[in-house]
């Protein structure tokens, strides 16, 4: 049968790596916690991106318009140069 010493030695060992155990599996569970949330950011992030890229793709569509008309009233209005001899 083991002595006083070794019983306490043994048991102070074993509640030591159950008090790790444990701080690592905390650890753990708020490493897994900060993954999903930045995946959750990461995810609305793209889709803010996507929601800016399709505006800036109406806008460049808007624009294009603008110039095509720009163009249409330009030849209507102004006389294009006479030939060159």
């Amino acid at each position: 049968m083991p002595s006083t010493e070794v019983r306490w030695i043994i048991g102070t060992i074993l509640a030591v790596a159950v008090i790790i155990i444990g701080g690592f599996t905390m650890v753990n569970i708020r490493i897994g916690d900060l993954a999903a949330a930045v995946a959750e950011l990461r995810d609305d992030m793209r889709e803010d991106h996507r929601g800016f890229d399709n505006r800036l793709r109406a806008v460049e569509i808007g624009f294009g318009k603008v110039d095509q008309r720009l163009e249409t009233l330009e030849r209507a209005i102004i006389p294009s140069a006479p030939p060159a001899e």
